[in-house]
């Protein structure tokens, strides 16, 4: 392979660089200048959290792989239970995202 055939492999590099990072970049310099309470950064989360919510709903509703051959009843229920052990345990992460796959892992172990 010579230097010739890499570049489409150094436009990929680039092109997901400048699409990703520099953007996150642009966001850190400017986030620094928001206050904690600003209206502009209650916005900012809240689509944040929109975004990761319609992706974890798309994976519940409309699942893809192996998650596709669990039955929806055990992906809502995994996500409940798992929600409500988020916040029974004081909202820690750790227990939001261990409880549901334990459940869903369980669920698909017996069916």
């Amino acid at each position: 392979m010579t230097a010739a055939d890499l570049w489409p492999y150094g436009v990929i590099l680039f092109a997901g660089w400048f699409a990703t990072d520099l953007w996150r970049w642009l966001g850190v310099l400017v986030g620094n200048r928001l206050a904690e309470g600003s209206e502009a950064l209650s916005w900012v989360r809240a689509v944040a959290t929109a975004l990761v919510m319609a992706v974890t709903a798309k994976l519940i509703v409309f699942p893809t792989g192996s998650l596709a051959d669990s039955p929806l009843w055990l992906r809502l229920g995994a996500a409940i239970i798992g929600f409500a052990a988020f916040l029974v345990s004081g909202q820690k992460v750790v227990v939001g995202v261990v409880v549901p796959l334990a459940l869903l892992s369980f669920g698909l172990a017996i069916l």
